[in-house]
């Protein structure tokens, strides 16, 4: 069992007997031993399935590159709770659907929910997809306004951008220059983009 997949079934064991629902241990047993994909899908589908069990089945079907996950695990790589997004992100990397750096683009660029951008963001840079770099500009830039408040979202974005090295990031990378708190990040970043050093 990899690390990923240990750290989400402790989470979903305690959430499915938290949830004190009849049957929520013998169902989250069932998902989790089960080797049946249309088992698992169908609990994406199915009216009335706890939060818990979808996301085991969407991150099963998932890291399987079982494309039936994806809607599912583009809407818990948006949520508020950090570890669904992490197991999302986790699962879409390895789904290999063309739509994932599409969807995680403009997840990591809507700025209504940037608050929830950090994992779309790492999971662009993880994809190198050609959305990546864009995207990443976008979202860097929107976060040098004065007081910005998701300055990890920015760290991300500066990481990011040095580890693809894509040349088109280095005007953003010198505005990121100017904001303390990203500066160091920001001469990381620049050393890593040809022509920059």
């Amino acid at each position: 069992m990899d690390e990923e997949l240990r750290a989400l079934t402790e989470r979903l064991r305690a959430e499915s007997a938290a949830s004190g629902a009849p049957g929520a241990r013998e169902t989250y047993d069932r998902l989790l031993a089960t080797g049946d994909p249309d088992e698992l899908a169908a609990v994406l589908t199915e009216p009335g399935q706890p939060l818990w069990a979808r996301e085991m089945a969407a991150f099963r079907l998932g890291v399987a590159g079982d494309r039936r996950a994806f809607e599912s695990l583009v809407l818990l790589l948006n949520h508020r709770d950090p570890p669904r997004c992490a197991s999302a992100a986790h699962a879409l990397a390895r789904l290999g659907d063309p739509r994932t750096a599409r969807a995680a683009a403009a997840l990591a660029t809507n700025e209504l929910r940037v608050a929830y951008a950090l994992y779309p963001v790492r999971l662009l840079v993880e994809l190198r997809a050609p959305e990546a770099a864009p995207a990443l500009i976008t979202t860097l830039r929107r976060r040098l306004r004065p007081h910005d408040p998701y300055r990890r979202v920015a760290l991300a974005c500066i990481e990011g951008l040095g580890a693809l090295g894509d040349d088109r990031a280095a005007p953003v990378l010198t505005d990121a220059l100017a904001h303390p708190a990203l500066a160091q990040a920001a001469v990381r970043a620049l050393a890593l983009i040809p022509g920059q050093r």
